[in-house]
């Protein structure tokens, strides 16, 4: 028996707290660009069937009961206790959350009440840059004030987590842009920008990502599938191989987020370069029964003290609970088949489960 008491989410959003219908439910449940194929709902995939295998019992409902059921339920229930039996059953002792999401989504604080365990921030650079700009009248000004926000930030968050990847691309220039380059981009970018519009220029993007390497938290970086649209060609991780070698001697882990259906490219990076770390979560959602396969195919190339688990969840508390269930059960069901075959002693798998549910997280984001 494979044991995880401890599970440390290196990666999550927090949730909402509003009644939901069904075609808002299933909206956050899965993402797609439109709705299920006629007769069906969204419920039929990997992560609708996990969700009714594993939340039900959290809200005193029989497995598997039909979604109609279990969303009535919920409603009974109302949405913030049914969120807090639902994070409570996750068995997650530490969130650490990206607040970088639009939406009424509950921060740090409201996961660690609500899912009696710890939480941290995560901070998205691209919005922190976007906000910077809201408030900067002039090119320096604005300059100046981005290096200062991330430097401020790095005080009290966990990591810096980038979407560069799902902006633009991962086949990013590797090197840090110049400072003309650099004022260049600004000056185009404030010029043409509405209020709250989104940084998707190149330059602007690779300035933000050393300006985090420089501060020495974790950088993550969302590779592979990602939101509707997303061209996923561009979100291998495979293409950040010489941004890789670039940071590489600077001091900051790059932490691979998500990386599925890249996951092997992202656990080979993670076994080449002694900064770099894979990420096991969103993969694991998204698959459902066939989990154990994906986590066996991680466990392949990156070494035991690369990987970390995630849940990826966002909006719905379901999702950090299908996330957990998912990890455990098959983490357990790989670790251990090769004891049960002789592959591996008891002794070393629990060590190993440790590691990638906590241990490895804890290190890495000086958590212990």
């Amino acid at each position: 028996m494979i044991e995880t008491p401890s599970l440390v989410d290196q990666y999550c959003h927090g949730v909402l707290r509003t009644e939901l219908g069904l075609g808002t439910f299933e909206g956050r449940l899965t993402r797609t660009e439109g709705p299920p194929a006629p007769g069906t709902t969204l419920f039929d995939t990997q992560t609708g069937f996990a969700l009714r295998r594993w939340c039900p019992p959290l809200l005193g409902l029989e497995p598997h009961c039909p979604p109609a059921r279990y969303l009535a339920r919920r409603r009974e229930l109302g949405a913030l206790e049914a969120g807090r039996r639902l994070l409570r059953g996750s068995g997650i002792t530490t969130y650490l959350v990206d607040t970088g999401l639009p939406g009424d989504l509950t921060g740090p604080a409201d996961m660690a009440c609500d899912g009696d365990a710890d939480a941290r921030e995560i901070v998205r650079l691209e919005l922190l840059a976007e906000q910077v700009a809201d408030t900067s009248g002039t090119v320096e000004s604005f300059l100046a004030n981005l290096a200062e926000s991330v430097h401020t930030a790095a005080a009290t968050a966990v990591a810096f987590t980038s979407v560069a990847g799902l902006r633009h691309g991962l086949a990013l220039a590797p090197e840090p842009p110049g400072p003309g380059e650099v004022r260049g981009a600004a000056g185009r970018w404030l010029a043409g920008r509405p209020v709250g519009g989104t940084l998707t220029d190149h330059v602007l993007l690779r300035h933000v990502l050393w300006i985090a390497v420089s501060s020495g938290l974790p950088l993550q970086l969302h590779a592979g599938l990602g939101e509707p649209g997303v061209r996923t060609d561009r979100t291998d991780p495979v293409l950040l191989t010489d941004f890789v070698r670039a940071t590489a001697g600077h001091g900051t882990d790059l932490v691979l987020l998500h990386g599925y259906p890249y996951h092997r490219n992202a656990a080979h990076l993670a076994g080449v370069f002694p900064h770099v770390y894979a990420d096991s979560g969103a993969a694991l959602v998204r698959t459902g029964a066939r989990a154990a396969a994906v986590l066996a195919e991680i466990l392949e190339l990156a070494p035991f003290g690369k990987i970390l688990f995630s849940t990826g969840a966002h909006s719905l508390p379901e999702l950090h609970v299908i996330g957990a269930r998912l990890f455990r059960d098959a983490l357990g069901r790989v670790l251990g088949t090769w004891v049960a075959e002789g592959a591996w002693c008891l002794e070393d798998a629990q060590r190993v489960a440790g590691m990638i549910a906590a241990g490895n997280a804890l290190r890495v984001y000086g958590l212990e």
